[in-house]
């Protein structure tokens, strides 16, 4: 099971890599186009705000989780050990809450938009709503995951905590202090 959700985030990694030369190709070629030959593509702005949209769900889940979304920790670490799973499981079921509306709203835009056709290259409208059920549902089950090992007493402490400081995710420390691992 771990290889498979090892595999689908390695695929979510290369489609955001793709997406993103996709829409640099279409609006540096739409921009070279415009200057040099006083002409442009139809397409470009359309499908690099498809490529844009997607980018920026599928990038939504994999820093949620790699615990990459920003957030504010100040209280929870001076809460008491049952006092911060007890926060963490009401943020857990809020999230799960906006999840589900997301998701809802999604499915039901994805519905109408179905045979709406984009205006300059006629793909359905659906495929732009479907972006938001690309992102809950993954970011339901990860979150599910978390609740789960957190109400099941799997959390470490280092856990309980769902945001890192920028120089643990870069791996630096202050810039005095010496290039030996440090005590936490």
């Amino acid at each position: 099971m771990r290889l498979a959700v090892e595999a689908y985030f390695a695929l979510l990694k290369v489609l955001m890599a793709l997406l993103l030369v996709g829409m640099v190709v279409l609006v540096f070629g739409n921009v070279v186009l415009r200057y040099a030959f006083n002409q442009g593509l139809t397409a470009s702005e359309e499908l690099s705000r498809l490529f844009f949209v997607w980018l920026i769900f599928l990038g939504a889940v994999v820093a949620l989780r790699e615990r990459g979304h920003i957030g504010v920790d100040t209280l929870l670490r001076r809460l008491p050990r049952p006092a911060a799973k007890v926060c963490l499981a009401l943020s857990g079921a809020l999230a799960l809450l906006a999840i589900w509306l997301l998701l809802k709203g999604s499915v039901e835009q994805a519905a109408i938009n179905l045979d709406v056709a984009s205006p300059a290259v006629g793909y359905p409208m659906a495929l732009m709503y479907g972006a938001g059920i690309a992102f809950a549902v993954p970011a339901a089950l990860i979150i599910l995951a978390d609740l789960g090992r957190l109400l099941l007493g799997r959390a470490g402490p280092e856990e309980l905590i769902l945001v890192r400081d920028s120089e643990e995710l870069a791996g630096l420390d202050a810039p005095t202090a010496p290039r030996t691992a440090r005590k936490r």
